[in-house]
């Protein structure tokens, strides 16, 4: 018999077999279940022909000024089930330096392997991007749909005016052996990221809404994501943020 996170998955649309990008809140789902206890209820939902992916993104600790980036050592900057989930025996990581993604499961080296072509943060080559040409969708575990990475690649196919530093910065990427790449980086200044309008422009059954324990759930279709807001990005380029000090 399923337990009750299975249930609740199966109810917002997750079917076995899937590939799905995870942002998630652990203090949302209200469990007394440890996060690598919670990280195996969703593999399990997944089932073995499945694939999770977790951002493990590393923007605040490697830096210009603290250019190594260790796929075995740095811990991602952004929440408790990203820094467990790269620990796990069995997970892979993308080689970036600050946007990596972790991933477990059957298609999880076809996802992850090339990131290391990409010279910006989420590029064609990212999991974040791959993800639509595995029918992938995007799993926000409580009210995080305004920390949608993926909006960052589609903000760079559409070649938005903000977003994306004009240098380089040089990093060293350790996974075994040490290489060193210049990248570009993100560059918000005077930008606030107002991504929860995703859920303006979509209907079901692109996206849906459901609870995962306490939380309160949002499932969406990536390639209905990537479509809908090219659309209007292509109308509005600052469609997806404001700039600071203008009405929202």
């Amino acid at each position: 018999m399923p337990n009750a996170f299975t249930t609740q998955l199966r109810a917002l649309g997750i079917k076995p077999g899937d590939v799905v990008l995870m942002h998630s809140s652990m203090k949302a789902l209200g469990t007394r279940m440890s996060p690598e206890a919670f990280l195996h209820e969703v593999i399990a939902a997944l089932g073995p022909d499945g694939t999770l992916l977790l951002p493990a993104l590393t923007y605040d600790n490697v830096t210009a000024d603290q250019p190594l980036f260790s796929a075995k050592q740095t811990e991602p900057c952004i929440g408790l089930l990203p820094r467990v989930f790269f620990r796990m025996e069995g997970v892979v990581r993308s080689l970036h330096p600050t946007h990596s993604v972790c991933a477990y499961g059957k298609k999880a080296e076809e996802l992850t392997s090339s990131h290391i072509l990409d010279d910006t943060p989420v590029g064609s080559n990212s999991p974040f991007m791959l993800l639509r040409s595995f029918g992938g969708k995007l799993l926000f575990i409580g009210d995080l749909v305004g920390s949608c990475t993926f909006m960052h690649g589609i903000e760079e196919m559409a070649g938005v005016p903000y977003a994306l530093t004009k240098e380089r910065t040089r990093f060293i990427i350790e996974n075994g052996n040490q290489m060193t790449k210049e990248m570009i980086c993100h560059d918000f200044a005077g930008i606030k990221q107002e991504y929860h309008r995703i859920l303006d422009i979509l209907a079901y059954p692109d996206i849906r809404k459901g609870n995962v324990g306490n939380a309160d759930c949002t499932l969406i279709d990536a390639n209905a994501l990537a479509k809908k807001a090219l659309q209007f990005l292509a109308d509005d380029p600052y469609y997806f943020v404001s700039r600071v000090g203008e009405p929202v």
